[in-house]
């Protein structure tokens, strides 16, 4: 009974400010405007912020953990390629094949992996989630852009790829705070807890913004494919990878940054890419509305049954 009421403790906050986006959207009471503004500002300001945060927060002593992050690169890796092979199997549309791939490996691993360490093993264990995702965000990036650029049928630009990623504020902000942990620059107190202040902002705003942007328009013309998506992303690529991390003996906090980024929706930002990258936009935009309202009850589940196993 007790790893039930943790699990349903961890997600719940996740469940209801995502409802409460929603809620506030259908009743009129912010506009479409004001949702892409507010989703622009929580990616630019607010989302790099609570990263570089959660680096410079770390204690290096006995939070890098170079095992975690191979694996974490390996697993993310594996998934791309098979999400690449599946929907080469089952879809015949490559604008619809773009979109599922990119979804199915894709996660919105910042939004979703930090609240769920913190709120199982404490702040001072996010460091953790944050150095992994300081390594796989910059990948997210530079895959996606191959990804949806062979399923255009265009020349891929390595220059162009390399602009995306270098100019990603996820990854601006990973990188100073990085720079920050290492070569141990510390913030005037005052500065200090003005990041502070933004970053515990992040999370709330960014889920608030992630439910008022739900729209469940054209879900019919797309049951195959949303299908595909949501079980890849879902059931299938965190119940096999998952499964090979606690053969290899990750525990707890190490456990939860792989929940996190294995278990996560498909990234809102999979969205726009494949909107302005010729890819199937509406599919996409679908992708993330499903995959994050399908993961309250996965997530649930995941971190249920590894409490459940012991090994979390």
């Amino acid at each position: 009974m007790d790893n039930l009421i943790l699990s349903a403790e961890v997600i719940a906050p996740l469940c209801i400010l995502m409802a409460l986006g929603y809620f506030v959207k259908r009743r009129k009471m912010v506009s479409e405007q004001t949702v892409d503004q507010l989703n622009n500002l929580v990616f630019r300001i607010f989302l790099p912020t609570m990263l570089f945060y959660n680096i410079y927060q770390t204690h290096l002593s006995g939070m890098v953990r170079p095992r975690l992050m191979i694996y974490g690169f390996i697993a993310m890796l594996c998934m791309y390629f098979l999400s690449i092979l599946i929907v080469l199997l089952t879809l015949k549309d490559n604008r619809q094949r773009g979109a599922v791939a990119q979804a199915s490996f894709r996660s919105n691993f910042v939004i979703f992996g930090l609240p769920v360490t913190a709120s199982l093993f404490g702040p001072e264990k996010a460091g953790i989630t944050a150095l992994l995702i300081s390594l796989i965000v910059p990948m997210y990036n530079f895959l996606s852009v191959i990804l949806l650029e062979v399923f255009r049928g265009q020349k891929i630009q390595i220059g162009s790829i390399a602009k995306k990623i270098v100019t990603n504020p996820l990854i601006i902000g990973a990188v100073l705070g990085l720079i920050c942990l290492f070569f141990g620059i510390r913030l005037p107190n005052v500065a200090e807890k003005i990041v502070g202040d933004i970053a515990g902002s992040a999370t709330p705003l960014a889920l608030i913004g992630l439910g008022a942007s739900f729209s469940f328009a054209d879900t019919r013309a797309y049951r195959k494919p949303l299908t595909i998506g949501v079980f890849n992303k879902l059931i299938f690529g965190p119940l096999l990878f998952l499964s090979i991390a606690v053969a290899l003996g990750f525990r707890n906090e190490e456990l939860a940054s792989l929940t996190g980024m294995l278990g996560a929706p498909a990234a809102v930002s999979s969205y726009t890419m494949a909107q302005q990258m010729g890819s199937d936009g509406k599919l996409a935009g679908q992708l993330v509305v499903y995959t994050s309202i399908c993961s309250i009850v996965t997530m649930f589940l995941l971190i249920f049954g590894l409490k459940q196993l012991g090994v979390m």
